[in-house]
């Protein structure tokens, strides 16, 4: 990785220059708008509770720097169990973060998975979300990313507190999956990269 790479700035960018960890079955570029269809039974999860591991989510991932940020928005329109979009960074098949919204219960839940062998996961019902514009960032820095998601312009929320490796190679970018049906289909309106997070809190 040269000192003249630029970070991918777009959606576009992210499209021409990003690769995918699972090709989903359909994902068009239209205007600044990016529509990705998930697989059946697509999703990212290792071992804890459920006792199996799933690693066929699909994220459309470039290279993350050290000190920077990642950021994804995208609407939330869909219903179905587990359904689930948002940010992901990725270290290996054993190390790496998922963040943004799964439907849990009936209900959008805001939250995260870190995954270092064995993945966890934390949620807060967001109903209130439903039809709206959904940001996440991602900000890393040292041994930390800092995890941070809103609603249209609304102020940003801490969502996690994760660690990573400080001199780990780290991809980031989005993410969808369906693990319980077809036709999931998410509409991303924005990708780009930035400073990190200043703040903790």
């Amino acid at each position: 990785m040269g000192s003249s790479r630029r970070d991918p700035e777009s959606l576009g960018d992210l499209v021409r220059e990003g690769r995918w960890t699972h090709g989903p079955v359909e994902a068009t570029l239209d205007g600044a708008r990016l529509r990705v269809t998930a697989v059946e039974g697509s999703d990212a999860w290792r071992h804890t509770s459920y006792g199996f591991v799933h690693d066929s989510e699909h994220a459309l991932l470039a290279p993350m720097r050290p000190d920077s940020a990642v950021q994804v928005s995208f609407v939330l329109d869909y219903t179905e169990q587990f359904d689930q979009a948002g940010l992901f960074l990725r270290q290996s098949a054993t190390d790496w973060v998922k963040a943004g919204v799964e439907v849990s219960d009936g209900a959008p839940q805001v939250g995260a998975v870190v995954t270092h062998g064995t993945s966890d996961w934390s949620v807060a019902p967001v109903p209130e979300w439903v039809g709206r514009v959904v940001g996440l960032r991602a900000s890393r820095s040292g041994d930390a990313v800092v995890v941070r998601a809103r609603v249209d312009d609304e102020d940003w929320r801490l969502v996690r507190v994760a660690h990573v490796d400080p001199d780990a190679s780290i991809s980031a970018g989005l993410y969808c999956a369906a693990p319980t049906r077809a036709g999931l289909s998410v509409v991303f309106t924005d990708y780009t990269t930035t400073d990190p997070d200043l703040s903790l809190h």
